[in-house]
């Protein structure tokens, strides 16, 4: 206990770990915040629905392209290096946006940002997982995951207020003190702890990679608005689905593969990876559902819409490194389960007042809900970390910030399938989104349900987890 007690994570570290993050946070807030101009931009560039929605879809593709290399050139370059590369990619992605004059420079400087932010997002966790104690890891998880948490929660207010009182182009200036912090913090506090080593990047799994997260995620993107049948989605999931088994395939054969796949033999690992992916998806399709009933159904403005939100996201984020404390306190058990319980209870409370959701509502209950998030959250992303070979942290954390990548586009596609689902077959807009967010309500708490299975299977006490508990102790 006090070896444990005396064990602190250096004031450098901590720099490390925020500079990465901040980066990571401007990526994220851009993209919350740029949904809320996705109006704006259609008139001035006089583009359609589905052509600005590539703003968003563009920037995923390429960040769940990149994040699956992590662990590779974690190998391969120096931290510092990797941070530098990142930042220079986001901060010239921003300045193409900021400038741009045609609708395909604006996507362009988003899918350098991916390029950036792919980089930033893994590169911070290994930080923490390589350079961080044990019995203070949930703590820093729980603060990395905070500062990436706070953006989703103050996206939308951004946006709106920024939009409404300047123009869409200051979103991005806004971030520029933001890059800078980040620059100099990187420059100053990012060391290298293990030395790098040659390690190759197999080309043809490369190509795998962006097949598959082209086609699972541009087939998702067009699931709402266009027909299951067509080529741009069973076509493109279906695209997705092949290259995803050719690279588990080709992966087994290769002596260094991108990924260890070898990690997917682990059960608790699985169940500590399915519970996040479960979690992360009913996160998003949240984030999609709340603003667009406060707006349609409730007849508020977007900028109300993001400040009734506000609240409940900015709690689950804030609590996120109390809950890794608990943790490292007394173990998964509690969070895990408490969590996942308030979480449940939240969405509950939404589906079944899902038509008739005042403003006030919805505050409470995603409040409920937020804060369950910021209770287990970062914690099984920890967990399942901890399960395997500390050798394996790069691969392992390269996996679930791929599958929170994947399961963000899951999130909000599927939401926004099932309203449009109902939008078609009830005339009076308002109603027909109230009808499809409750039916959108009932199969998210399907998935938290799953959640909850994986959770209790997880914390239910084995022989062999016992004994593996007291040798760590």
């Amino acid at each position: 206990m006090t070896q444990k007690m005396s064990e602190k994570v250096s004031p450098k570290v901590i720099g490390a770990i925020i500079a990465a993050g901040l980066m990571s946070f401007c990526g994220v807030i851009i993209e919350t915040a740029m949904n809320i101009t996705f109006p704006t931009l259609m008139k001035e560039f006089n583009v359609t629905t589905n052509l600005v929605q590539w703003m968003t879809t563009i920037y995923l593709l390429v960040v769940a392209s990149m994040v699956p290399l992590s662990a590779t050139l974690k190998k391969r370059f120096k931290m510092r290096s990797l941070f530098l590369c990142a930042i220079i990619f986001f901060i010239a992605g921003v300045v193409i946006d900021f400038v741009a004059t045609q609708f395909w420079m604006l996507l362009l400087g988003r899918a350098i940002q991916g390029f950036g932010t792919g980089i930033a997002l893994p590169l911070m966790f290994n930080i923490i997982l390589e350079q961080v104690p044990m019995s203070k890891r949930g703590t820093m998880m729980g603060i990395g995951t905070m500062i990436t948490g706070v953006a989703p929660a103050i996206g939308p207010t951004f946006g709106g207020l920024v939009v409404s009182t300047l123009g869409w182009r200051d979103i991005f200036v806004f971030l520029m003190p933001l890059l800078l912090i980040s620059l100099i913090l990187g420059l100053l506090c990012i060391q290298q702890k293990v030395p790098t080593r040659s390690a190759s990047i197999d080309q043809l799994s490369v190509i795998l990679i962006i097949l598959t997260f082209c086609g699972l995620i541009f087939g998702i993107s067009n699931f709402g608005s266009l027909p299951f049948l067509s080529w741009q989605v069973i076509g493109a999931l279906v695209l997705g689905i092949i290259a995803f088994i050719a690279f588990i395939i080709r992966s087994q054969h290769l002596d260094e593969p991108i990924l260890d796949i070898k990690l997917f033999k682990n059960r608790r690992f699985n169940l500590n990876l399915l519970a996040f992916a479960l979690v992360q998806t009913v996160a998003l399709g949240l984030s999609f559902l709340l603003p667009n009933y406060i707006q349609l159904v409730n007849g508020n403005t977007a900028l109300t819409a993001g400040l009734i939100v506000l609240p409940g996201a900015a709690l689950g984020a804030i609590i996120g490194p109390f809950s890794g404390r608990i943790y490292d306190g007394i173990g998964a058990k509690f969070p895990l389960r408490l969590g996942n319980f308030l979480a449940l209870i939240g969405v509950l409370g939404l589906a079944l007042m899902g038509t008739h959701l005042s403003n006030v509502v919805i505050l409470g209950w995603y409040t409920f809900f937020m804060l369950g998030i910021g209770l287990h959250f970062g914690n099984l992303m920890t967990n399942g970390l901890k399960t395997i070979d500390p050798v394996a942290n790069s691969d392992g954390n390269a996996i679930f910030n791929t599958t929170q990548q994947f399961m963000a586009a899951l999130g909000t596609s599927m939401s926004a399938a099932i309203v449009a689902a109902s939008q078609t077959k009830i005339s009076n807009q308002s109603t027909a989104t109230a009808v499809g967010s409750t039916h959108a309500f009932f199969v998210l708490l399907l998935f938290l349900i799953g959640e909850m299975i994986a959770i209790w299977t997880i914390t239910r006490p084995t022989r062999n987890h016992k004994s593996a508990t007291k040798s760590a102790e």
